[in-house]
């Protein structure tokens, strides 16, 4: 956020006409608020808008927001078959929005979306982490 309120580097958001949607990953979000009393739910939007042309939230969020059932460690316990299932949840909020892309800033949530993107037919969708976002909108001279 301060590189860009900064000037020190140079965003255009032509560069990702598609409609775009963020989610809120539980432990940057729900339970740093809970912990720490500050959740990062404004930054990384306030980012996203930089960035992108068109972009809609995702319903419910911020502190309502739903899992994607990629937390927790769930990638590697081998139930598979539950987080699938558990996914399904926030496959729905997604495909609700139209959007073409999700960004999440999350290692977890980024690996549980793209793994079961497919299982939901939205094998097209973009996932996409927040930082990468930055770089493709990044102007170089």
């Amino acid at each position: 956020m301060d590189y860009i309120r900064q000037g020190r580097i140079r965003i255009d958001r032509r560069r990702c006409p598609q409609l775009v949607t963020y989610h809120d990953p539980c432990n940057y979000g729900r339970k740093a608020q809970m912990r720490f009393g500050h959740g990062f739910f404004e930054e990384p939007r306030w980012i996203l808008s930089q960035c992108v042309e068109r972009w809609v939230d995702l319903y419910p969020n911020r502190m309502n927001q739903t899992c994607c059932g990629g937390g927790g460690g769930t990638l590697t316990t081998g139930y598979n078959d539950e987080r699938v299932f558990y996914g399904r949840r926030k496959m729905e909020q997604i495909q609700a929005t139209g959007a073409e892309m999700i960004v999440v800033p999350c290692h977890s949530c980024h690996g549980q979306l793209e793994s079961i993107k497919q299982h939901y037919g939205m094998a097209g969708l973009d996932v996409k982490y927040l930082w990468e976002l930055v770089a493709d909108a990044l102007v170089i001279e």
